[in-house]
Formats: C-alpha cells, sequence, structure tokens
C-alpha cells in the first residue's frame, strides 16, 4: 500500500469512528440566500470516503439540499482535517429509513417510520486530507 492509499485509509477509520452517535462533522449546505451555512451533524453509516449517510428531520437541511445539492462535510480534531466535496440527496425510502435508524433518534423522531424523519445521502466527488502531517488531493 502506498502513501496515498495509506493516508485515504487513515481518513475511512477516521470518518468510521464518528459514525452512529460515536461523534460528529461539520455539513456545509448553501443556504437559501445563497450563502453558506454550516452545521454540526452526526453521520449515520459511511462507506469510507465515497458516501455516508445523516439522519434527520425535514426542515432548513432540507429546504438548502433542495435549493442546491452542493455539500461539503469536513472532520476535524488537533491531530487531522479530512474535507469531502460532493451532493447530497434527500432519501425517504421506508427501507433505507430503517437500515440508518439508530436508538439515539428516538430522542427526536417516533422511529423510522415517522414521516418528520428523513435520511440525508452525501456522494463525495473530491477530498482533502490533512493526517499524519501530510496533506492528499484527489477526486474520487
Amino acid at each position: 500500500m502506498d502513501k496515498n492509499e495509506q493516508l485515504i485509509k487513515k481518513a475511512e477509520e477516521i470518518i468510521q469512528g464518528q459514525c452512529n452517535e460515536k461523534g460528529y462533522c461539520a455539513l456545509t449546505l448553501m443556504d437559501t440566500d445563497g450563502r453558506p451555512n454550516t452545521t454540526t451533524i452526526t453521520p449515520s453509516k459511511a462507506d469510507g470516503i465515497r458516501w455516508m449517510t445523516f439522519c434527520t428531520g425535514y426542515g432548513t437541511r432540507t429546504e438548502r439540499i433542495e435549493y442546491q445539492s452542493d455539500a461539503c462535510v469536513c472532520f476535524n480534531a488537533s491531530n487531522y482535517h479530512i474535507s469531502l466535496k460532493g451532493k447530497m440527496e434527500i432519501i425517504t425510502d421506508p427501507v433505507v429509513k430503517e437500515e440508518m435508524w439508530y436508538e439515539g433518534l428516538s430522542n427526536h423522531f417516533d422511529g423510522p417510520e415517522d414521516s418528520r424523519y428523513v435520511v440525508l445521502k452525501f456522494i463525495a466527488d473530491s477530498y482533502t486530507l490533512f493526517i499524519d502531517w501530510q496533506t492528499l488531493r484527489g477526486r474520487i
């Protein structure tokens, strides 16, 4: 495994460690006034740096995605910075909602069948990784 593959693998491990109430990331979407807006959110599942899902309710996030699907996800700590750019989509499929459900969501929703509950899927197309004092940029 070369140096670049090692950095990508470390990034994937970091992201996986933040899923399902173990952590959070920053999510930037374009607001309906055309300006960026960043919030924190917990990823529910991830496939490395390629895609990840988030569980949330209908509201300002879904309005922003409907306005503009471009998104940036950032995981950051003192020893790493992982920035992923891509597109976001809103998923209402009951099977996916059930699959992405985790217990902490019961504080906000009545269950995976709750009509207010929705899954957001982020699909990355590029990345900037800063891990172990090494930077790697690329396209997916």
